[in-house]
C-alpha cells in the first residue's frame, strides 16, 4: 500500500469558501497554465507522500471547511531572489465536515485518518454558514 499525507493551511483574510474561490481566480493566485496555487517558503520534506493523493485542507476562521487535491509542487523565485514552493491545486474546492482547528503558522502535515470527511454532494449546494456558526456547531458535535 502506498503511503500518502495531506497538508493543512490557514486561509488568512477569507471569510468563507466563496472568498477562497474568488481569490484563487485572480492572476496572482494562478500558475501559467491557469491552475490555482499557494506559494509558501518551505518545501514539503515529505513531497512524495503529498503528491501521492494528498490534499490541502483549508482552515477558514478557525474551522476546516474545504480541501483541494494537490497536483504538483513548482519551484518559484520571488522578487527577492528566494526560492519558494508553489503548491499547485485542483480547482475544485471540496467541502468537508466543519472541524475546529486552532491557529498555527505556515502549513502542517495532516494524517489521512485525522482529515475531516467530505460532505455529500447534496450538502455542498447548501448556502455557506458563517464560520463562527460552523465552529459552534463543530464544537458541540453537530455538523
Amino acid at each position: 500500500m502506498t503511503k500518502f499525507t495531506h497538508l493543512i493551511k490557514l486561509s488568512v483574510g477569507t471569510e468563507g469558501v466563496s472568498d477562497l474561490a474568488d481569490w484563487q481566480k485572480t492572476v496572482a493566485a494562478r500558475t501559467s497554465d491557469g491552475l490555482p496555487r499557494h506559494v509558501t517558503r518551505m518545501w514539503p520534506k515529505r513531497e512524495d507522500e503529498v503528491l501521492n493523493g494528498g490534499s490541502i485542507y483549508w482552515v477558514i476562521k478557525g474551522v476546516i471547511l474545504c480541501r483541494q487535491t494537490i497536483l504538483r509542487l513548482d519551484e518559484v523565485t520571488g522578487h527577492d531572489g528566494i526560492r519558494r514552493c508553489a503548491i499547485v491545486l485542483d480547482p475544485e474546492l471540496v467541502r468537508v465536515e466543519p472541524t475546529q482547528k486552532r491557529a498555527f503558522q505556515g502549513w502542517r502535515y495532516l494524517k489521512p485518518e485525522d482529515a475531516p470527511a467530505d460532505l455529500s454532494r447534496a450538502k455542498e449546494g447548501e448556502a455557506d454558514l458563517p464560520p463562527s456558526l460552523s465552529a459552534a456547531l463543530a464544537e458541540i458535535g453537530v455538523r
